[in-house]
Parts: C-alpha cells; sequence; structure tokens
C-alpha cells in the first residue's frame, strides 16, 4: 500500500488508538449494515485475536420478541437472524479490521444475548499486529 496505508499507520498508532479505530469501524458497521448502533463498545487487542463487545444493540422490536409470551422461540429467532445478518457483512467488517491492524482475519466468531443486548465478536489474526508502546507520563 502506498504512503499511509494500513500497515505504515499500524507502526504510528498505539494499541489504545487502535482498539478505539476497531470501536469505530464496528460501530460504523452496526448502523450502516445492521441499521442501529449499540450504546457502547469496546475493543480489546490481545496477542493474535480481537474482541469487541457492545452493549445496547437490539432494537425496540426485537426486544419486545424476546419478552413476547413464546420467548425461548423469539429469543433463538433474534439470535438466528443477527448471526445470518453479521455472515454476510463479514467481509466488510474483516477488511475494516485488516485495513486498520495491517494483518488479516483468519475467523470471526460472535454470540449475542437477547436478555443483556449484549454481543460479542471475536476475530481471530494471521498474526499479531505490530504495536506501540504506550508511555504512562
Amino acid at each position: 500500500m502506498g504512503k499511509g496505508g494500513a500497515g505504515e499507520r499500524t507502526m504510528t498508532r498505539t494499541k489504545g488508538q487502535l482498539e478505539a479505530l476497531i470501536c469505530e469501524a464496528v460501530i460504523k458497521f452496526e448502523k450502516e449494515f445492521m441499521g442501529r448502533g449499540p450504546l457502547e463498545t469496546k475493543a480489546y487487542i490481545i496477542d493474535d485475536m480481537v474482541l469487541v463487545r457492545l452493549k445496547g444493540v437490539l432494537t425496540q422490536a426485537e426486544l419486545k420478541l424476546a419478552d413476547a409470551g413464546d420467548h425461548q422461540n423469539g429469543r433463538e429467532l433474534i439470535k438466528r437472524i443477527r448471526i445470518a445478518l453479521l455472515e454476510q457483512g463479514r467481509p466488510l467488517l474483516e477488511a475494516a479490521v485488516k485495513g486498520i491492524l495491517g494483518v488479516g482475519v483468519r475467523s470471526l466468531h460472535t454470540d449475542i444475548s437477547t436478555v443483556t443486548g449484549e454481543r460479542m465478536i471475536l476475530f481471530t489474526l494471521s498474526s499479531p499486529p505490530a504495536l506501540v508502546c504506550e508511555r504512562n507520563g
């Protein structure tokens, strides 16, 4: 990649800055692809993995469906739909993470709680990203 490419950006950003960029990319994906953004998002780079925790991702309609009379079927339906939608948008998410970290995504795993409205996304990477040490003070 040319000047200012993903690999170059990785070399000049701290772990915290990269995690913030991943949060921004996931929030953008949730808003544009899923139709609604989370209330809170946090990303963690751990060796060759990125864990993203999203809170408050369910719509009002999904919350009502999860609490409806036959809530077990409603909850399973919400989970299946959300996972299927994420799978369709997976190439976009993987490209965003690769663009930020400069390393490819090996796999993506996800689950969503219809009780708490929390979603977890785990990216496993082809290798650990190059990180700049953060300095205190």
